[in-house]
């Protein structure tokens, strides 16, 4: 079920104020929604929050749909800030933006391209997915730096970690591009990886800004 915006940020403050500060509910007139806005009726109805004497409360379907909520807001925070290297306000904004676009699968590849971070960019948690879950019974790493790699791994490329416009242009021009296959031939003193039919060699800065699923 597809939440309205407005209802998603009710849910996501609802989230911080009760789970991660302990409050047992939120005053509805200290939420950035106004208390007339549609989306208070539209969370009632779906039977996810209780209001009372301008107090708002969660029930166990809102409490898991906060829970995923701001599950996805940090890890768009995780990419707007990490990945694409936009920071500040404008990182924020955008995160804020991007998170509604996140529906259910979508966030499970985004946060395993990501690596199942625990973290957002602030350093508040981000809450666990089945696939955080089953990627440590199995080991599954997801994507990992080139420099993770032993000499003699190969794997396709994820994405590019540079904020960087130089770097970032240098080593498209060397093919590195998202989902071709590489190659790691040498770690020392230098990294020389394959990439198609040509060999390369980088520092080890460089080679970490190369991300890999193996």
């Amino acid at each position: 079920m597809k939440l309205t915006e407005k209802a998603e940020e009710i849910l996501e403050a609802m989230w911080i104020a009760i789970e991660e500060e302990g409050k047992g509910f939120v005053e509805i007139d200290s939420l950035s929604v106004p208390a007339d806005d549609p989306a208070y009726r539209e969370l009632t109805s779906l039977a996810m929050v209780e209001i009372r004497e301008g107090r708002i409360y969660y029930r166990p379907e809102g409490r898991e749909a906060g829970r995923e909520t701001i599950r996805r807001h940090r890890l768009a925070e995780r990419l707007i800030m990490d990945v694409l290297d936009i920071r500040g306000d404008s990182g924020e904004d955008k995160a804020c933006q991007f998170e509604h676009l996140l529906d259910q699968g979508v966030d499970t590849k985004l946060c395993t391209m990501l690596n199942h971070p625990s973290t957002c960019p602030h350093g508040k948690p981000i809450p666990p997915g089945d696939c955080c879950e089953a990627a440590r019974q199995t080991g599954d790493l997801g994507v990992v730096p080139l420099t993770e790699l032993k000499s003699g791994e190969e794997g396709d490329i994820a994405y590019l970690q540079s904020g960087d416009d130089k770097k970032m242009q240098k080593l498209m021009a060397l093919g590195v591009l998202p989902g071709n296959r590489i190659r790691l031939l040498q770690t020392f003193p230098s990294y020389i990886f394959r990439v198609g039919f040509s060999e390369f060699a980088v520092d080890t800065a460089m080679a970490r800004e190369i991300i890999v699923r193996k």
